[in-house]
């Protein structure tokens, strides 16, 4: 557990003074994630920047060096009856707090307790000029204005080499129960958009082959009088389950077929393909299973009123995220160059004209 920040430094003003590119890495898990890395780039490693800065239970507050994993994080937390509200998803044992945030990367309970976008309160950042920066802060009124911090959710490294991480955490449940029940593909968008609206406590809706699985968390008395007045079998332990889907180790994301991430509105209608699929966060997220045309995918989820990409397998040199009008193409390299005036972080991993 130690403190890298200078030599990480050291390596970016070196990269920028000889005019070379670095790709960026913490564990190495989530490797799959954009577009392949430039082979022609160096590595700027993370992964012996690590340790807990700072943990405030009462507070609610953690700040962690950027290379942490997501393991000893939440064993930290445990101790104290704590969680990551976002549930990230762990790729192995690596698997770190920075990548999960440059990956931008939420678990089945997203809808209701927010993405790891919406948990982080402040960043440090290595930019391009090998400047440590401070954005954000510790509490919630230093988040305002144009957010930084937060701007380096899905960037996918390519704005700087974040060094520490400050994010909200919050309380174990006190009981948590799933319920499942037989359902066509047909009938689940309703079914689960109409008990989301319900104010009772849902914290995640998933649907796979014929089968739809609600989980309640929360106080006990709630947990227990929402699962009696509802339909649907308690399963007898569905915390593996939804580990599984976390994770994406349940089946379904087996196999070597391109794996497809729809985020499209919560109740428009399935897209019309043949294959496997997997419906996530009460409809909002849908993982399909198969190949496919970029053009027809991206045409389907405009239709479907959102975006879709490439998430694993298939060309990763190429394009893998939706298609950008011109505009925000604009936006994006603008906001690049102010962090990364020579393009050194991450070239192409998050688009080739990126």
């Amino acid at each position: 557990m130690a403190d890298h920040s200078q030599q990480l430094k050291e390596q970016v003003l070196q990269a920028r003074n000889a005019g070379h590119k670095l790709n960026i890495v913490g564990g190495g898990t989530k490797a799959f994630v954009g577009r392949a890395a430039d082979p022609d780039a160096g590595t700027l490693s993370l992964a012996e920047h690590r340790g807990i800065v700072d943990y405030h239970p009462v507070e609610l507050v953690l700040t962690v060096r950027a290379g942490t994993t997501l393991t000893e994080i939440e064993a930290t937390l445990a101790e104290e009856g704590q969680i990551l509200h976002f549930e990230p998803p762990h790729f192995g044992d690596g698997s770190t707090i920075g990548g999960t945030l440059a990956c931008n990367l939420s678990g089945p309970g997203r809808p209701w307790a927010g993405s790891v976008r919406d948990q982080i309160l402040g960043v440090r950042l290595i930019n391009g000029k090998g400047e440590h920066l401070r954005f954000g802060g510790q509490v919630m009124k230093n988040v305002a204005g144009y957010d930084v911090s937060r701007l380096q959710a899905g960037a996918m490294g390519t704005l700087g080499v974040m060094t520490e991480i400050s994010l909200k955490v919050m309380p174990r449940p006190a009981a948590t129960l799933t319920l499942v029940q037989d359902m066509a593909m047909d009938d689940v968008i309703h079914y689960m958009n109409s008990r989301a609206a319900e104010p009772k406590p849902i914290t995640a809706a998933c649907w796979h082959d014929d089968k739809v699985y609600l989980r309640l968390s929360g106080a006990r008395s709630a947990v227990e009088a929402t699962a009696e007045k509802w339909t649907g079998e308690v399963m007898e332990n569905g915390d593996p389950f939804w580990r599984q889907v976390q994770d994406m180790q349940h089946d379904f994301f087996t196999g070597g077929d391109p794996l497809w991430r729809f985020s499209i509105g919560s109740t428009a209608a399935n897209p019309v393909l043949d294959g496997a699929w997997l419906i996530d966060w009460a409809g909002s997220q849908r993982w399909y299973r198969g190949k496919a045309d970029t053009k027809q995918m991206e045409a389907l989820a405009k239709a479907a009123g959102g975006q879709v990409s490439l998430f694993r397998g298939g060309d990763r040199a190429g394009e893998v995220m939706h298609h950008q009008p011109d505009a925000l193409k604009g936006i994006q390299r603008r906001v690049k160059n102010s962090f990364d005036p020579d393009g050194i972080f991450n070239p192409g991993r998050l688009y080739s004209w990126l």
